[in-house]
C-alpha cells in the first residue's frame, strides 16, 4: 500500500501556479504524484487565491464558526428561560 502524500493548501496553491505554466495536465500529476481527479478538485477550490488570501479566507472561516456557536448558545438560553417562565405562570 502507497502513503498518501498530503499537501498543505499553501503547497497546493503553489502546485496549482505552476499547472499554470503550460504541463499538460497527465504529466503534470505524475510529476507530483496526485491523480487528475485531486488536481481539478484543487482547481476547483484554490485557483486564483494567493496564500495570503488563503490565509485571511481561514480567519474569516474560524471567525465565522466562532460567531455561529455564540449565537446557537444564546438560542439555547432563550429556550430555556422561555421555557421556565412558561411554567411559572
Amino acid at each position: 500500500m502507497t502513503r498518501r502524500k498530503r499537501y498543505t493548501e499553501e503547497q497546493i496553491i503553489g502546485i496549482l501556479k505552476e499547472a499554470e505554466a503550460g504541463a499538460t495536465v497527465g504529466d503534470f500529476c505524475r510529476r507530483h504524484g496526485i491523480s487528475n481527479a485531486s488536481y481539478y478538485n484543487w482547481k476547483a477550490k484554490y485557483s486564483g487565491l494567493t496564500v495570503s488570501e488563503l490565509k485571511r479566507l481561514r480567519t474569516l472561516e474560524d471567525e465565522n464558526r466562532r460567531l455561529k456557536q455564540i449565537v446557537a448558545d444564546q438560542a439555547l438560553d432563550n429556550r430555556v428561560l422561555k421555557d421556565l417562565l412558561s411554567k411559572n405562570f
